[in-house]
C-alpha cells in the first residue's frame, strides 16, 4: 500500500499560498562530477582532449586556443558584472543564500577551464615559448576571475577555502542572536480560545503559532482546541511541551479549560470581516455549542480586512484591536493574517524560549523518523516534497506556472543531486505511481539512477515503525503527514512545491531546527515549465 503523506496538503487556491521569494533565493552550489561537465564545456570551446591526444599541435591552433579562452574570460566579466547590478537593488546578505545559480555555475566552468589551461602548459614544449605566454596570460586571467567573483563572500565564516563556497551545501547561519521577541507571561485567569478553520493539518499549525504571538501580546492563556472541533493536535506535537519551553502554563487544553470554568466565550473577534466573519459558518458554531460552549456575543471584527488582500499590521495595532477585559476571548481564523512577518519568520518564532522552536513533532514521531533516516537514509540524503494532486489547475493559474513535467522536474532534480552530492532522495508526495515511477527512471546522475525512496508499507520484520504500532497511532493519516514533514526537515537539502503550506511548514521547522541548507529551494525554481495546457 502506497503512503501519500502529502494529503495533508489543500485541495483548492483558497487553501494554498503564494510563493514566499525570500525564502527561495539560496546559494546553490556547482555540479560535483567534472567528468560530464569538461566533456560538455571544456570539450566543445577549447577541445582539450584533442589538444591533449595531439601533442604535436599547430602553432596557430595554439593562438586560435588562447584567443578563444580569452574572449569567453571577458565575456565572464561583462556578464557578472550586470548580474552584480541587477541584484544590487535587493539589501540583503550576500551570504544568506541570494547568490545566483548561474554566478557558482560559472565559478565551476573556471576552475575546469583552469585545469584544462594547466594541462595544456604542461603538454607543450619550451619551444613554443610563445604559446606558453599565452596559455600563462589565460591561467593568470582566470584566476583574476575567480577571485573577483568571490572576493564580496570573502567575509566572516566563509574566509576560507574557495571549495567551501561552492562545492558543498552549508548551512545557513541563523544568527540567532538578532531575533526580536515578546514575553509571554499570562494572567492565569485570561484567555484566548483559538479558531483555526482554513485549510488542512499544515494551514492549522501556521494558524496556532499565529495565535500564540496573539495570546502573548494580549496576556492571555491560549486554549487548543478540542479534537471535536478542530485536529487532535496532541497526536502530532507535544502541547505540554510548549509550557516547559516558556517555564510557565501558558497553553492548556480544552479538556483542561473546561474543568476550570464552564466553558464560555465571553467576546468573538473576526481578524478578517470579509468574505465572512471570522470565517466561522454556522456548522462550526453548532460544532462549538455542541461541546457545551456559549457564546455570550454576536460575531464582531476591529476593522475592515479582506482576507484576499490582508493588510500589514503591527503590534500595536494588534494590542489595541484586540484588547479586552473579558475573561475568554476567541480570534479567529489568523492563518492569512499578515502581522509582523519578520518576527513571525525568525527562527524560533517571535516568542522567547528556551527551545530551538515551540511547535514540532511530538517524541513517538521524532524517534520513528530517525529510525527511518538510520534504515533507509543515512545522515546525507536530499528530500523532495513532489505536489501533484490538485496543483495542475492551481498552479497554471499563477504567473508563472509551478506545475512541471515529469521530465523537466528529473532535470532539476538532477541538478540538486550534482550539487549537494546527495546519495539517496526522500520522497515525500501524494503523485500516483504512473508519475513516480516514471521520475525514478529519469532522475539520472553520472549514469546512474539516484534512488527515490517512499515509506514502506508496514512489515513485522522492520522495526523502524514499532513505537507508532505500539502506541496505537500507526493508522492515522495525520500523524503519517507529520512524519513526512520530520523526516523532510531532518534531511542534508530540502526541495519543496511552491505554493503548498505542507512546505512551508517543513521549511519553518528547518529554519527552527538549524536544518537549513544554502541549496535548499523549490523545484525547478527559477524556470517555467516547458510545456503549459490551455485554460478550460
Amino acid at each position: 500500500m502506497e503512503r501519500n503523506s502529502s494529503d495533508d496538503d489543500e485541495e483548492d487556491h483558497q487553501h494554498l499560498i503564494p510563493q514566499n521569494d525570500t525564502r527561495s533565493r539560496h546559494l546553490e552550489d556547482p555540479p560535483s562530477s567534472s567528468s560530464s561537465s569538461s566533456a560538455t564545456n571544456g570539450g566543445s570551446s577549447f577541445q582539450i582532449e584533442d589538444i591533449l591526444s595531439r601533442r604535436k599541435i599547430s602553432l596557430n591552433k595554439r593562438y586560435l586556443l588562447a584567443a578563444v579562452s580569452l574572449t569567453i574570460s571577458i565575456g565572464l566579466i561583462f556578464l557578472f558584472t550586470n548580474l552584480r547590478q541587477q541584484f544590487s537593488s535587493f539589501k540583503v546578505d550576500p551570504l544568506s543564500s541570494r547568490v545566483k545559480e548561474s554566478e557558482l555555475r560559472a565559478l565551476y566552468l573556471l576552475r575546469q577551464q583552469q585545469v584544462e589551461l594547466l594541462s595544456i602548459w604542461n603538454g607543450t614544449t619550451s619551444a613554443n615559448s610563445s604559446v606558453r605566454v599565452a596559455v600563462a596570460k589565460q591561467i593568470s586571467l582566470n584566476k583574476e576571475i575567480q577571485e573577483a567573483l568571490l572576493s564580496p563572500h570573502k567575509t566572516g565564516n566563509y574566509s576560507g577555502s574557495v571549495a567551501n563556497l561552492y562545492e558543498r551545501c552549508v548551512k545557513v547561519d541563523q544568527k540567532l542572536s538578532d531575533r526580536k521577541t515578546v514575553e509571554w507571561k499570562p494572567r492565569s485567569d485570561k484567555f484566548l480560545f483559538a479558531i483555526c478553520l482554513s485549510g488542512q493539518m499544515s494551514n492549522h499549525l501556521i494558524c496556532l503559532e499565529k495565535h500564540m504571538f496573539f495570546a502573548a501580546l494580549l496576556d492571555r492563556v491560549l486554549v487548543i482546541p478540542s479534537s471535536k472541533f478542530d485536529y487532535q493536535y496532541d497526536r502530532v506535537i507535544d502541547i505540554e511541551r510548549i509550557n516547559t519551553c516558556l517555564g510557565r502554563n501558558v497553553v492548556v487544553s480544552f479538556d483542561q479549560f473546561k474543568k476550570s470554568r464552564p466553558p464560555r466565550i465571553d467576546r468573538f473577534i473576526c481578524y478578517f470581516s470579509s468574505p465572512q466573519l471570522c470565517y466561522v459558518d454556522d456548522e462550526h458554531i453548532k460544532k462549538l455549542k455542541g461541546l457545551g460552549v456559549s457564546i455570550e456575543r454576536k460575531l464582531e471584527s476591529p476593522w475592515s480586512e479582506d482576507i484576499k488582500k490582508p493588510s500589514k499590521r503591527s503590534v500595536d495595532e494588534v494590542r489595541r484591536s484586540f484588547k479586552s477585559d473579558d475573561d475568554v476571548i476567541a480570534i479567529g481564523d489568523v492563518f492569512y493574517a499578515d502581522m509582523e512577518q519578520d518576527w513571525v519568520m525568525q527562527p524560533g518564532g517571535p516568542i522567547n524560549h528556551k527551545c530551538k522552536t515551540l511547535i514540532e513533532p511530538n517524541k513517538l514521531i521524532l524517534l520513528t523518523a530517525q529510525r527511518f533516516i538510520q534504515t533507509f537514509l543515512g545522515n546525507n540524503f536530499i528530500a523532495l516534497h513532489f505536489r501533484r494532486h490538485g496543483f495542475l489547475k492551481f498552479c497554471n493559474a499563477k504567473a508563472p506556472s509551478c506545475f512541471y513535467p515529469i521530465p523537466q522536474a528529473a532535470e532539476c532534480i538532477a541538478r540538486m543531486v550534482e550539487r549537494s552530492n546527495g546519495a539517496v532522495i526522500y520522497l515525500s508526495t501524494d503523485a500516483a505511481e504512473s508519475e513516480t515511477s516514471l521520475l525514478q527512471s529519469l532522475v539520472v546522475v553520472d549514469g546512474k539512477i539516484v534512488p527515490l525512496v517512499k515509506r514502506p508499507p508496514r512489515n513485522s520484520a522492520e522495526k523502524w515503525d514499532a513505537l507508532l504500532y505500539r502506541h496505537g497511532i500507526e493508522d492515522d493519516s495525520q500523524v503519517d503527514a507529520m512524519l513526512d514533514k520530520t523526516i523532510c526537515a531532518m534531511s542534508s537539502v530540502f526541495i519543496g512545491a511552491s505554493g503548498s503550506t505542507f512546505t512551508e511548514d517543513i521549511l519553518r521547522l528547518r529554519k527552527d531546527w538549524g536544518t537549513s541548507s544554502m541549496c535548499d529551494e523549490y523545484l525547478c525554481r527559477g524556470e517555467e515549465p516547458n510545456f503549459i495546457a490551455e485554460d478550460e
